[in-house]
């Protein structure tokens, strides 16, 4: 079993203007969670939602210890996953519990993480998947097409 990454989904992703929370996010700005968060944030104009076990407010907005502490409602595009590849599978695991609470569209596993089995649980639950791959690797892949 394996994983193809579909263009028009990453497409369709990077274009909406969806909320994106950022398992993994922090305060500590020397993490990739912190850059690339601040990134889609300030540059791509995303609103961003920082999951870290330690609830940390990070570019000034509310941070959670999880997925299941964010408020119901709260209408989700993607779960950008800044964990290990070893504990990606609970995080798949969450976003599919919270699937319909949240109105979760997608999981978004960051470039060095994969975990082929939890995408494959995650497609199966209606979710859009992206793995091992970054969405500021990809957002100039987008140019050619008047984006």
């Amino acid at each position: 079993m394996t994983h193809q990454n579909d263009p028009d989904l990453i497409r369709d992703l990077l274009v909406d203007p969806g909320i994106w929370v950022i398992v993994g996010l922090s305060d500590n700005r020397d993490r990739d969670a912190w850059k690339i968060s601040r990134y889609l944030k300030m540059e791509q104009g995303k609103g961003i939602i920082p999951v870290h076990p330690s609830a940390a407010t990070v570019h000034g907005e509310k941070g959670y210890a999880s997925l299941s502490d964010i408020p119901d409602g709260t209408d989700v595009k993607v779960v950008d996953c800044f964990v290990n590849s070893d504990l990606v599978g609970a995080v798949v695991d969450e976003a599919i519990a919270n699937k319909d609470r949240l109105q979760i569209d997608a999981v978004w596993m960051q470039r060095g993480v994969a975990d082929v089995a939890a995408a494959e649980r995650a497609r199966k639950a209606g979710l859009g998947v992206v793995m091992d791959t970054c969405p500021k690797i990809e957002y100039p892949k987008l140019r050619p097409h008047g984006i």
